[in-house]
């Protein structure tokens, strides 16, 4: 099928897309404690991700984003969850969440944040992202041959954030 047939036209919605992944090992995961001085999510944790690029599928991207980012490789990196922000905008993010097991090495400093090893009965004492304490027990919780979750993400009137998993 050549590419003007892919039915794409600007006037409909469109995703930007990217990858969030989170690495584990044993009872822990590894989150990125985002700089004070960044821009978004400062002092927040959140996983490890980041765009993916041009002519790059989505475990190619996610494999490059955790490389660059962390200088850690995952055993096996499995699909999670797909979930789609609605910013409002003609332009959302779609994210593909990705589980990883990492058995060895340690993460190198990175310019964007702070990586920690963290316990995951800790996770609820920490200051996450705001759609982390929804999404993350869910994506840990995930059997390895379940069929990945699916989520949209929205903003009320008041710009507070509104989860809704799919069936």
């Amino acid at each position: 099928m050549p590419a003007s047939d892919q039915g794409v036209f600007r006037e409909r919605y469109s995703l930007i897309p990217r990858t969030l992944i989170f690495l584990t090992r044993a009872d822990k995961v590894l989150l990125l404690k985002g700089a004070p001085d960044k821009k978004l999510w400062a002092n927040l944790y959140n996983g490890v991700g980041g765009h993916i690029e041009r002519g790059e599928d989505v475990i190619t991207a996610a494999r490059r984003e955790l490389l660059e980012e962390t200088g850690l490789q995952a055993d096996a990196l499995r699909l999670c969850a797909v979930v789609t922000i609605d910013t409002g905008e003609d332009v959302g993010i779609g994210i593909y969440v990705l589980r990883g097991e990492c058995t060895e090495g340690e993460p190198l400093p990175s310019h964007e944040g702070a990586l920690e090893w963290i316990a995951i009965e800790e996770l609820a004492g920490l200051p996450l992202v705001e759609d982390l304490p929804v999404l993350l027990p869910r994506v840990l919780a995930l059997p390895p041959d379940a069929a990945p979750l699916s989520a949209v993400y929205g903003y009320d009137q008041a710009g507070k954030l509104v989860i809704r998993f799919g069936q």
